[in-house]
C-alpha cells in the first residue's frame, strides 16, 4: 500500500469520524507517522444529513476531503480501504489493500444502521447514516412526487405522498420536521396540480414520547412544534414488518407508503480480531478502561460511538453522539503525547455541553444540565453550533448562505434528482 518505512512509532487510526481526526489534530505535530484508513475519502458531518437527504444542502456543504484537513503534515498518510481484521499477536491490520504493522492502533469506526435482525426492513427500508444514504432519500422523496403528480391512481398516489420515519430521535425528529417544511412551503409552488394536505409525514416511536434521550419537557416542545408542521407522530408503536408497500406495527395498524426511512436505532461498528471480553456484543462497542485502552490489549484504543467507557455518571457509557467523540479523540491526542514523553496518562471526564435537536424554522429544543427551552434561541443556538463544528470554512460559509436563503424565501434549493434512486428486485 506503499505506506513509506519509518523509525518514528507508526499510529494507525481507523475511522475519519468526529473522534479520528480531533484525536489526528492533537498529534500532527508530534514525532510519529500517523496512517489513516477510511471506505470514504471525506468526513461526514452527520448531523446534518438530513437536510441532504431534505434538499436543504447539497453534500459538500458537510462532507470535506480528509486528505486536505492534513495536507500540510508530512507524517500523515491516508488509504482509502477498509480495514477488516486485527492481529493483535503481530500487531498487524489486514485491509482489502494489503496488510500493514502498527505500533499503536486507534479505533474510531463508529456505528451503523441497527435493524435488530428484520431482514425485511434491512431490504426496504431506506437507512441515513451516510451521504449516499441521505442522497438515495432525497432522490426517493423527489421521485416519489413526480410520480404522484402524473399517477391516475388514487391508491398509488397516497403510498406515494406518505413518508414514514420509524426512530423519534434526534434523527427522525429533525428528518419528520424538514419533511414537513417541505410539504408546507414547496409543494403546492412547484407541483400545482398537488394539494399539500395529500402529503403526509408520520413519525413512530416505541417509547412513549419523542426524543427519548433529552428532557421530559423539551420532548413536548418537540412534539408540540411536530404536530404544528403536521406530523403525525404515533408513540409507544413498536415496528413488526416492512415489505416494500406495507409498515405494520405490533398492535395491529399498518401504514401504505412507499418511503419508509429506518432511523430506530445504531449499533457499534467492531473490527474482527477483537473480541471476547473485550467486545459487548449486544451493543458492538468496545470496553475500555478510563484511558481509552480497550480491554485486554496493550496498544489499542478506541473512541467515540465504538468505545464503551463506563463511569459511576454514565454506567452503560457515554452517549453515541459527536460530543463524546469529539472529546475523547481530544483527551487521547493529549495522552498520547504524554505517553510519547514516558508521562503518567490522566483520566477521560465527560463535559455535558447538552443536547439539542431542530424541528423547523425558528423550532429547536435544547438541554442544558437544568436548563430546558425551546422556539426561536433553541434554534439560533443549534445553528451557531452547527456552523461552528462544520469542518472546513467554506463548507460553513455555504452552508451558512443556504440558510439564509431558505430562510428569507422559504425554499429549499437543492431539490434536484442528480443520482435516480433504483430499489433493488
Amino acid at each position: 500500500m506503499n505506506i513509506p518505512k519509518t523509525q518514528k512509532p507508526r499510529v494507525i487510526v481507523v475511522g475519519g469520524g468526529f473522534a479520528g481526526i480531533n484525536f489526528i489534530k492533537k498529534i500532527k505535530n508530534e514525532n510519529v507517522q500517523i496512517v489513516l484508513f477510511d471506505i470514504n475519502n471525506y468526513h461526514t458531518f452527520q448531523p446534518l444529513l438530513y437536510q441532504v437527504s431534505t434538499s436543504g444542502l447539497e453534500p459538500d456543504s458537510i462532507a470535506y476531503p480528509l486528505r486536505k484537513i492534513f495536507r500540510k503534515n508530512n507524517n500523515f498518510h491516508f488509504r482509502l480501504a477498509e480495514v477488516t481484521y486485527i492481529n493483535k499477536e503481530k500487531k498487524e491490520i489486514e485491509t482489502t489493500i494489503g496488510n500493514l504493522a502498527y505500533d499503536y492502533l486507534v479505533l474510531a469506526t463508529g456505528t451503523k444502521t441497527n435493524y435488530f435482525g428484520n431482514q425485511n426492513i434491512e431490504k426496504n427500508s431506506m437507512p441515513m447514516k451516510t451521504v449516499p444514504q441521505a442522497l438515495n432519500i432525497r432522490s426517493l422523496m423527489l421521485q416519489n412526487i413526480e410520480k404522484a403528480d402524473r399517477t391516475e391512481d388514487p391508491n398509488q398516489r397516497k403510498r406515494l405522498l406518505n413518508f414514514v420515519i420509524a426512530g423519534a430521535g434526534p434523527t427522525g425528529v429533525e428528518l419528520a420536521g424538514a419533511l414537513a417544511e417541505f410539504k408546507n412551503s414547496i409543494l403546492e409552488d412547484d407541483y400545482t396540480e398537488m394539494n399539500e394536505a395529500e402529503m403526509h409525514v408520520h413519525l413512530l416511536e416505541g417509547m412513549d414520547r419523542v426524543l427519548p434521550p433529552m428532557s421530559e419537557k423539551a420532548s413536548k416542545m418537540a412534539q408540540n412544534f411536530l404536530e404544528r408542521l403536521g406530523v403525525q407522530v404515533h408513540v409507544n408503536t413498536m415496528i413488526e414488518d416492512y415489505d416494500g408497500i406495507t409498515v405494520t406495527t405490533k398492535d395491529g395498524k399498518s401504514y401504505e407508503t412507499e418511503a419508509f426511512i429506518w432511523a430506530a436505532g445504531v449499533t457499534g461498528n467492531p473490527v474482527k480480531g477483537i473480541d471476547g471480553s473485550a467486545l459487548m456484543e449486544k451493543i458492538n462497542r468496545y470496553y475500555v478502561n478510563e484511558y481509552s485502552k480497550v480491554k485486554g490489549t496493550d496498544a489499542i484504543f478506541a473512541l467515540g460511538d465504538i468505545a464503551l467507557m463506563e463511569t459511576e455518571a454514565y454506567p452503560k457509557g457515554h452517549p453515541q453522539v459527536a460530543q463524546p467523540a469529539i472529546q475523547q479523540g481530544k483527551h487521547l491526542g493529549d495522552n498520547f503525547k504524554r505517553l510519547l514523553k514516558g508521562k503518567p496518562l490522566e483520566p477521560f471526564e465527560y463535559l455535558d455541553k447538552g443536547t439539542m435537536a431542530t424541528v423547523g424554522r425558528n423550532k429547536a429544543v435544547v438541554d442544558i444540565k437544568k436548563m430546558h427551552f425551546g422556539g426561536f434561541i433553541a434554534w439560533f443556538i443549534w445553528m451557531f453550533v452547527h456552523l461552528w463544528f462544520l469542518v472546513g470554512f467554506r463548507n460553513r460559509v455555504v452552508t451558512f448562505f443556504n440558510w439564509t436563503y431558505s430562510y428569507i424565501n422559504y425554499d429549499r434549493a437543492a431539490r434536484l434528482i442528480i443520482r435516480p434512486f433504483k430499489k433493488e428486485a
